[in-house]
């Protein structure tokens, strides 16, 4: 994977062999202390005045944090505190403000996971380096399910697949909806899968 990171020095590239080099050693308490500080870059998880630029390629070797399959329990606790926010729920891209349910799609699956003791980072494309690789066809309810809706092949947009070709996703102008997955354009637009 190749990183693009312009910044006030000006423009470096750096090959990473794997992907989960991006979050080693940092604990949970200082990676949600490095996600509260600045704003947000949506779909990338970093502060503004940092851009990066990366192509998703899925491999099986892939794990930012370690973290076992969901259990039913845990899934189960995902899908249904994920539809319990339908209605409740605002889009804001680029926003997590959790006192007034204001999301974007990558803050609300954050918020999800977080209330079910299961910290993930903020930004769709670093949610897609979370917990493990999950082939479309093995997906089960709980599982991140990454999409392409504007750029080709980069991801940045996520939802929580929850079973039965649907998954549930936070849309600008709907709020916290529930769609098919197995529709033409969501198969389309989707490029992986995982399990945390």
């Amino acid at each position: 994977m190749k990183f693009m990171k312009n910044n006030r020095l000006g423009k470096s590239a750096v090959t990473l062999s794997l992907a989960t080099t991006m979050f080693a050693g940092m604990s949970t308490a200082a990676f949600a202390s490095s996600q509260q500080q600045g704003q947000q870059d949506e779909g990338n998880g970093y502060t503004a005045n940092t851009r990066v630029a990366a192509t998703y390629t899925p491999t099986t070797t892939q794990r930012a944090f370690s973290a076992p399959a969901s259990s039913s329990v845990s899934s189960n606790g995902i899908v249904n505190t994920a539809k319990s926010l339908q209605g409740k729920v605002r889009y804001v891209f680029g926003v997590r403000d959790q006192s007034h349910l204001i999301f974007d799609c990558s803050s609300y699956t954050q918020y999800v996971f977080q209330l079910n003791g299961k910290p993930i980072p903020w930004g769709s494309k670093a949610q897609a380096h979370v917990g493990t690789y999950v082939p479309r066809n093995q997906l089960q309810p709980g599982d991140l399910v990454m999409f392409s809706v504007s750029t080709p092949g980069q991801i940045n947009h996520v939802g929580i697949y929850i079973g039965n070709g649907q998954f549930i996703n936070n849309l600008p102008h709907q709020g916290v909806v529930i769609s098919n997955f197995n529709s033409s354009y969501w198969t389309s637009h989707y490029i992986t899968g995982r399990r945390v």
